[in-house]
């Protein structure tokens, strides 16, 4: 069996909260209001050797997060509706873009079930700080983007190179891309159809305060300690005229 075959994602954040359950564990018909027949939850349709990828799972409710404990633990559950026991024999990767440290202290999430699930952890930085240590990762992503866009082979690096060349010498200093990999796909987009991207729309909506900048900037751990200074000194001189 292929790992795409035994690979179940589902995305937690466009489902209804009441709908969550069900999309997970499945629900027998008449469990619910509009539950006409039976459904099978990811659970259910992963296989015995196979993982399922719940992204989003900061979404999810308390109550929802101790069932997801109990098939961490007892690799067993219940579908909506049933009393029929269900085993689970798969692997589960979570995915979350949510500030779990902050839902934990404020009693959102789980230790319990954040400690059964974060067995391994893997933190993917945002784009602007992959690409300040990284600059080359940008000649890659955009190797990848155009080529998902236009369809050209990922060898012809013409139009990648000319776009590369575009991004590098137009974008603002210290630009932060807030819309991460979906803004670069974007930014690729307008500048096939236009030949430039409006980075100033951005740049001002994510510039308004300076000194909330720098601390954003700081906590990212983009900023030398020389950058920190100097910036810090600029804000002070114009502050104090």
């Amino acid at each position: 069996e292929s790992f795409v075959a035994a690979f179940t994602e589902v995305n937690l954040s466009q489902y209804a909260q009441e709908l969550i359950e069900s999309e997970l564990f499945g629900h027998r018909k008449g469990a619910f209001t509009g539950a006409m027949e039976n459904h099978q939850g990811v659970l259910q349709r992963c296989s015995p050797c196979g993982a399922i990828f719940p992204d989003e799972s900061g979404y999810i409710t308390m109550r929802i997060q101790i069932k997801l404990l109990k098939v961490l633990q007892e690799r067993k559950f219940y579908p909506v509706g049933s009393h029929q026991t269900e085993h689970f024999s798969g692997r589960v990767i979570a995915a979350t873009n949510q500030d779990l440290p902050r839902l934990r202290q404020e009693g959102a999430f789980r230790d319990d079930f954040y400690y059964r699930l974060s067995s391994d952890n893997i933190e993917i930085p945002p784009l602007r700080k992959r690409l300040a240590e990284y600059p080359g990762e940008l000649t890659q992503l955009l190797s990848v983007v155009v080529h998902r866009i236009v369809n050209i082979e990922e060898k012809d690096t013409d139009l990648v190179s000319q776009i590369e060349e575009y991004i590098r010498a137009s974008q603002p200093g210290n630009y932060r891309w807030p819309g991460n990999i979906r803004e670069l796909e974007q930014c690729v987009r307008q500048f096939l159809l236009r030949g430039s991207y409006n980075w100033q729309v951005e740049y001002r909506q994510n510039s308004q305060d300076p000194y909330q900048q720098l601390a954003m900037d700081m906590a990212a751990g983009s900023l030398s300690a020389a950058e920190v200074q100097s910036r810090y000194c600029r804000l002070l001189h114009t502050k104090l005229g």
